[in-house]
């Protein structure tokens, strides 16, 4: 167990590796063998089977929508009324260079592709994952920072903020009860991978993770985003200021049982005058800092048995910044979620978002789902989005989901927000392998 070669083991070696861990189990166990660790180390041959593993998705969304324009952009263009739409197929390769290094590539639509070239290929993820001293994992390439996610502070389309993939030196460490993640990245002017409100600017991405688990009810973390820009600018003639980004995050969550928990996240954001000027755009004085938080109550559906339920509140300041860009609700419409229309000013966006989904077995699945966004701004309606799927798992590597969504922006919006409603009836072909 401790000699075998893992370039050259078989399919057989495995599997009476597998049996001889089981049947010697008590003798390893009074040896100090730490069995589980053994385990482990199969289950990295099984997978790994000389030293490659290759894994793959496509996504096939058939998209038919009503005359409003609301869901069919894509892009930045106007793809039309009804579409069909590839939009994820990846090819994620892996080589196990030893037992503590690997590297992974993931294959798929390049960061220009658009309506007029929707099936231009791009590395889009590349990097290596090593171990250094006193356990310390490293990983460095191109790879996704989205702290938010591993926390499972979301469910929908992105994070609240910093959901981006970049160039980064990553490091994380456990020390069972508590982690700890930072990371570098590099902000280059790609022009898509973090927004910025000056155009051609580079400068670095700095995150910082702490998450403890005081035991198996409650968790509480920090997290820190030092956004730093190259270079200053000219707001003011004559004058040069920077205009870096900080955020800060707080968050915790109380598991009253296995599968409710109650748990929740705040931000707190410092973008600087220069910046908030940038911003301003005839919106009036802006202050240089910013806040936002949501609680969520998380419950699977193994404690309501037929139905598991996602119940969100938060509230966003309208000035607050991600720097990814995204709207974490456009699931469903398109480049349009219930945030396009928010506003930069002091107000505060107020936000809803009720989901459940229902696996009634292992073919079926059903999901339902409300949003609503209130932008405390007189002249700007509030917006709502609701959703009905039903998923059917026509084999372990393909499903079948039916989807209608109806988005409504209000109908008295000003100039440059959108108005109206628009519905979305998709059909969704997803494989996997």
């Amino acid at each position: 167990l401790a000699r075998i070669d893992l370039e050259k083991a078989s399919k057989q070696d495995v599997e009476m590796l597998k049996k001889l861990i089981v049947e010697f189990k008590d003798e390893l166990d009074a040896l100090g063998v730490k069995v589980d660790q053994l385990d482990e180390r199969v289950a990295v041959l099984e997978t790994d089977l000389g030293g490659w593993s290759l894994a793959g998705e496509l996504r096939f969304d058939a998209k038919f929508t009503g005359d409003n324009e609301t869901n069919n952009w894509r892009g930045g263009n106007l793809v039309g009324k009804n579409q069909f739409d590839l939009n994820r197929y990846r090819l994620f390769v892996r080589k196990r260079i030893d037992e503590n290094t690997s590297f992974t590539t993931r294959i798929g639509p390049s960061n220009k592709a658009d309506a007029t070239d929707p099936r231009a290929l791009a590395w889009e993820l590349y990097y290596v994952t090593t171990k250094l001293p006193y356990d310390i994992e490293f990983t460095v390439g191109r790879q996704t920072l989205d702290i938010e996610d591993a926390l499972g502070f979301y469910i929908d389309n992105d994070s609240w903020f910093a959901d981006v993939d970049t160039e980064a030196l990553k490091f994380t460490k456990s020390w069972g009860v508590a982690d700890f993640l930072l990371a570098f990245a590099r902000v280059n002017d790609d022009g898509w991978n973090i927004d910025d409100p000056v155009e051609g600017t580079e400068g670095f991405l700095i995150a910082a993770n702490i998450n403890a688990n005081f035991n198996e009810k409650f968790r509480a973390g920090l997290i820190g985003y030092w956004y730093l820009t190259d270079e200053e600018i000219e707001i003011t003639p004559g004058v040069d200021t920077d205009h870096d980004l900080t955020t800060y995050a707080g968050y915790l969550g109380f598991n009253f049982t296995p599968d409710i928990e109650l748990k929740g996240i705040y931000y707190m954001q410092d973008a600087g005058a220069s910046r908030n000027r940038v911003l301003r755009n005839g919106n009036g004085d802006l202050e240089d800092s910013s806040s936002a938080w949501k609680a969520i109550l998380d419950v699977k559906q193994e404690a309501l048995k037929f139905t598991s339920l996602w119940l969100e509140y938060g509230q966003m300041d309208n000035n607050f910044e991600d720097i990814a860009g995204a709207d974490p609700y456009a699931l469903y419409g398109g480049s349009g979620g219930v945030l396009f229309n928010r506003p930069i000013n002091t107000n505060t966006t107020k936000l809803l978002m009720v989901t459940a989904e229902q696996q009634w077995n292992d073919k079926w699945r059903t999901l339902l789902r409300y949003v609503q966004a209130d932008y405390d701004t007189v002249n700007i309606d509030n917006a709502t989005d609701w959703t009905v799927e039903v998923g059917y798992q026509y084999s372990p590597a393909i499903e079948f989901s039916l989807t209608y969504d109806n988005l409504d922006y209000g109908d008295n919006n000003p100039v440059g927000r959108r108005n109206g409603d628009d519905h979305l009836i998709r059909f969704r072909t997803f494989v996997s392998f």
